[in-house]
């Protein structure tokens, strides 16, 4: 369907990528896969149009509809969100309207021999037989399937979309896509603004579309739901296998281990080779036998095993200061917005040692507690910060909070202090910003990029009690990782916003449900608060049937 061919990318005396060729089949449901900075969001750009190879072919055949989500949008404002939706079906309306005029047209023109009036005649045709083949009558119901799917409610269709953040927005655009119904859709970090029950809805949306789908995201568990095929882009190159990302792991280790042993058996017999030609190179009765040696290795073709990635995030959080028993006691907390209560009554306590998640559907008030807890903004109630708490805080806009004009150096070279100064160029080392890449420019890193070097600032200093808002987004899967281990063996008190449920699964012991504007608190991990939730959606279900 989709044809790539010889694609290269070059910039700055550096290769991006070269060589890359692929197919994309109908129903083809593909995980774009590597670490931060490999490539793969300049190659889904590639395929949607938005930024040419610097050599190698697209090809997309003219029937095919294309439609790309990026990681970042810029929306307009002026509409609803049911208009803004409504223009998915743009392309419908301005047929229509095309029909018209032409209609017009022909009723205002007395020229009927005229090859001109022939020739409308033939597109009035074409147009009217497309058009009507087209099924409209469902369409205001799918708009609304899209949105509550997406964790809308219906009193927010009529609600302007300036009223709603960058995450929201960003729903209505893949709302946009989806009901566009195109042959091959390409999506940068989807769920990055979703929360776990929309999630799931784009999950089951996907999985039972035919739609192909090329898809970069760093939700694990997301990307082995939806995907059967996976390409990952890795040191300049591809790897394309037909298996889903878990089990392209595992055919990858194998495929290395089989071109370790095939390469080490050749060194052998080439070792062996060179030692028989040394050794009768001068004796005349083996004279054949040498020159048939030599011939041999001439003509050998050197078994080759593939690079490995071994850079490596080197990320272990400070010892912590001790701190009082109880960093954060809320008493009746409560926030609201022009009357709308956000939340209300948050009445909990987090214990020294505690690492918590803080898990609900977008706008439920999560991000809006953790500022409490910063005192960025006012709230009802009570909110009290325990003895001698330090707190390292990463921000959902900490990222975009960088100057772009630094380099990375001078963004920590900036605000370190004493004696970690002198080790500046080492701690970029352990974050994969060693050598030239200490001199980048922030404004060309990518997403996984900026977050490292937010991770960097918290290093700054020893803190006690860590609060992550979404620290997973843009970070591929071995960051992941490696900054989910690091939080493990962090010895002072964490809490965690994400809607990553493989990030969350085995690292925090509580769970603070925000919703209905209530904060609730379960004494359990985030694996099992979704199984009683499951559970306690299903005695709903049956008690409203």
């Amino acid at each position: 369907m989709v044809s790539v061919d010889g694609l290269a990318v070059e910039f700055g005396g550096t290769t991006l990528f070269k060589d890359i060729s692929f197919v994309i089949n109908p129903k083809d449901r593909i995980a774009l896969m590597g670490k931060n900075g490999a490539g793969k969001s300049t190659l889904l750009k590639i395929l949607a149009g938005v930024r040419q190879p610097s050599r190698g072919s697209v090809s997309v055949p003219k029937d095919c509809t294309v439609c790309y989500l990026p990681q970042h949008l810029m929306t307009e404002d002026g509409n609803t969100v049911w208009d803004e939706t409504l223009k998915a079906f743009s392309a419908i309306s301005a047929m229509e309207q095309e029909i018209e005029e032409l209609n017009n047209q022909l009723a205002t023109r007395t020229d009927y021999e005229s090859d001109e009036y022939m020739a409308i005649i033939e597109k009035v045709s074409t147009l009217s037989e497309k058009f009507y083949a087209i099924d409209r009558t469902h369409y205001e119901e799918d708009v609304e399937k899209a949105l509550l799917g997406l964790g809308f409610e219906r009193t927010d269709f009529q609600r302007q979309t300036s009223e709603f953040s960058g995450g929201w927005r960003m729903r209505i655009e893949l709302a946009k896509l989806l009901l566009q119904k195109p042959d091959v859709l390409l999506l940068d970090e989807p769920t990055n603004h979703l929360d776990i029950e929309s999630i799931g809805w784009l999950e089951d949306f996907l999985i039972n579309s035919p739609v192909a789908v090329v898809l970069i995201s760093h939700d694990r568990r997301f990307v082995d739901n939806i995907t059967t095929r996976t390409i990952e882009v890795t040191l300049g190159r591809i790897y394309d296998y037909k298996a889903t990302y878990s089990h392209y792991l595992e055919l990858r280790k194998e495929r290395r281990e089989q071109q370790q042993k095939q390469y080490d058996d050749q060194q052998k017999e080439i070792a062996a080779a060179k030692e028989f030609i040394e050794r009768f190179k001068g004796t005349y009765s083996k004279t054949f036998q040498v020159q048939s040696k030599v011939k041999w290795l001439e003509k050998l073709e050197i078994v080759e095993v593939d690079e490995e990635d071994t850079s490596a995030l080197r990320l272990k959080f400070p010892p912590s200061p001790r701190s009082g028993n109880y960093p954060v006691i809320c008493d009746g907390v409560g926030k609201s917005y022009d009357g709308k209560v956000v939340f209300q009554n948050a009445s909990f306590t987090i214990e020294r040692g505690d690492k918590v998640a803080f898990v609900g559907r977008n706008g439920e008030g999560k991000s809006t507690l953790v500022k409490c807890i910063m005192k960025e903004i006012e709230h009802d109630g009570t909110l009290t910060i325990g003895h001698n708490v330090q707190i390292g805080y990463f921000a959902q806009n900490s990222a975009s909070l960088l100057d772009e004009n630094k380099t990375v150096f001078q963004t920590i070279d900036d605000i370190a202090v004493g004696d970690i100064r002198l080790k500046i160029r080492d701690l970029l080392g352990a974050f994969m910003f060693g050598g030239e890449e200490n001199e980048k420019k922030v404004k060309v890193l990518s997403g996984g990029e900026r977050v490292r070097l937010c991770m960097i600032k918290l290093l700054l200093e020893p803190v006690n009690l860590l609060i992550l808002d979404e620290p997973t987004n843009h970070l591929d899967l071995k960051t992941k990782d490696i900054l989910k281990q690091a939080l493990l063996d962090f010895d002072g008190t964490l809490i965690v916003v994400s809607h990553d449920r493989d990030f969350l699964s085995g690292l925090t012991t509580k769970t603070y449900e925000f919703g209905g504007g209530k904060v609730r608190e379960h004494l359990c991990g985030v694996d099992e608060f979704l199984e009683n939730k499951k559970m306690e959606h299903l005695a709903e279900l049956e008690r409203k049937n």
